[in-house]
């Protein structure tokens, strides 16, 4: 959940200093960080199914299985980042003129950005990947660590870059991107050195050589419906940013800038997703599924504490908190209507996020993409049912809340059958061999 945090203040430190440029500067580098958004997507294929086999190996006592898994991982998510970064390059001009923006500026400071951003994936992807195997170990201090470097030095390095300070050229949105890129190297070069000294996994991994092809099979097998997933649920969002635009760039950079300010919630909510993953995929493999359900369950109140939590403060301090990264008076009011609407479905979305981790530890990533796909596809329709009525522009930030509210009582409700058969079929077994 820290590294989750670590993230977050990531996206958080590039926007706020990004705001101080001003709100067209924010619609450049929210309409390019979609893409970098996109990316999770692909990288899902190699983390998620190397995360939950690495996590499911370990847990049955198969060390050797488990380093193919992690090796395997490794190598998919350098081949996928190097074909992202050079469509992002390539295509960079096409890709920004999705969003149709209107001035020409801020469309030529997003299009600096992705290639800068999105040409230089290679460091998330292994980010993301070695995150997710040192968790299925159980070790989420290392990545923590290696985060919490990261951060100090894009904090350091943002208004460097952006406002040209120290005698540095002034490089604005350009400068955002190229902060995130080098922080992002600093903290795979900390994973890199943490791995060498591993004696559980990574010891065992020796990433030049052949992994068998079955292995990848397995890994994008169950990787595949979580990429699709998230995939589409970028997909959705950038599609929804298109529509958002009909209402003026400052539109776009209200969405964006709270939908960073949003990741206070569903960036720890992912982190307790991570860690279910790893907890559910160990004692799934070890076949205990009473612990699986009493860790779920643990998750599930602690989630709800911190949903409401967040609730109250984009309901109450929404001006103030929306005030840290942009200050025009024009922009304000629109903010402060997007974060107290979507704030009254956080409970609802922590509860998501940790039940579609905990789903991937069991391998049912199907049926997790398939509730999400199904409701997080219902945004556009309501969008645009809500957005022609008299609600107009927070008719928008409404599809959000109802469909997130939606998928949280789905999921938990699937999850929660699913683990319920799981304990009677187990039970019903014990009591046969009695």
């Amino acid at each position: 959940m820290a590294t989750s945090l670590v993230q977050m203040a990531y996206n958080l430190t590039d926007m706020a200093w990004i705001g101080r440029v001003g709100s067209g500067a924010v619609a450049s580098v929210g309409s390019a960080g979609m893409y970098t958004w996109l990316s999770t997507g692909v990288v899902m294929l190699a983390k998620m199914g190397g995360q939950v086999k690495v996590a499911q190996s370990l847990g049955a006592g198969k060390v050797k299985k488990a380093s193919q898994y992690g090796k395997g991982a490794l190598q998919l998510a350098i081949v996928l980042a190097v074909l992202y970064g050079l469509i992002m390059n390539l295509f960079a001009p096409g890709l920004i003129g999705f969003f149709s923006l209107s001035d020409p500026e801020i469309v030529k400071d997003a299009i600096g950005y992705l290639r800068i951003a999105g040409g230089l994936i290679l460091f998330s992807f292994l980010n993301q990947t070695f995150t997710s195997l040192f968790t299925a170990v159980g070790d989420s201090r290392t990545p923590f660590v290696a985060n919490v470097c990261g951060l100090a030095c894009n904090m350091v390095l943002d208004p460097l870059l952006i406002f040209g300070i120290g005698g540095l050229p002034e490089l604005g949105a350009e400068g955002a991107a190229a902060a995130t890129v080098i922080a992002q190297s600093v903290v795979t070069l900390k994973l890199v050195i943490s791995a060498r000294k591993d004696k559980i996994l990574f010891d065992k991994i020796h990433i030049f050589e052949r992994t068998p092809i079955p292995y990848f099979q397995t890994m994008m097998k169950i990787g595949f419906p979580s990429a699709v997933q998230e995939t589409l649920y970028c997909g959705i969002s950038m599609i929804l940013t298109r529509f958002v635009a009909t209402w003026g760039d400052t539109a776009v950079a209200v969405q964006r800038v709270g939908g960073q300010i949003e990741s206070i919630s569903w960036m720890t909510a992912e982190g307790f997703g991570t860690a279910m993953n790893a907890f559910i995929g160990q004692n799934y493999g070890a076949g205990k599924w009473e612990r699986m359900r009493k860790g779920y369950f643990t998750a599930f109140r602690m989630m709800i504490v911190w949903g409401l939590l967040t609730t109250a403060i984009l309901v109450f301090a929404n001006e103030p908190i929306f005030r840290l990264f942009i200050t025009e008076e024009a922009v304000v009011p629109e903010g402060m209507d997007y974060l107290r609407i979507i704030g009254y479905g956080q409970m609802f979305m922590c509860l998501e996020l940790m039940t579609v981790g905990a789903f991937a530890g069991m391998g049912k990533t199907l049926v997790s993409s398939c509730i999400s796909i199904t409701l997080t596809s219902a945004r556009v329709p309501l969008a645009l049912l809500f957005g022609s009525t008299a609600l107009g522009l927070t008719g928008v930030w409404w599809a959000l809340t109802v469909s997130s509210t939606l998928k949280g009582i789905t999921f938990c409700t699937a999850f929660t059958f699913i683990l319920s058969r799981g304990i009677r079929r187990l039970r019903k077994n014990r009591a046969g061999e009695a």
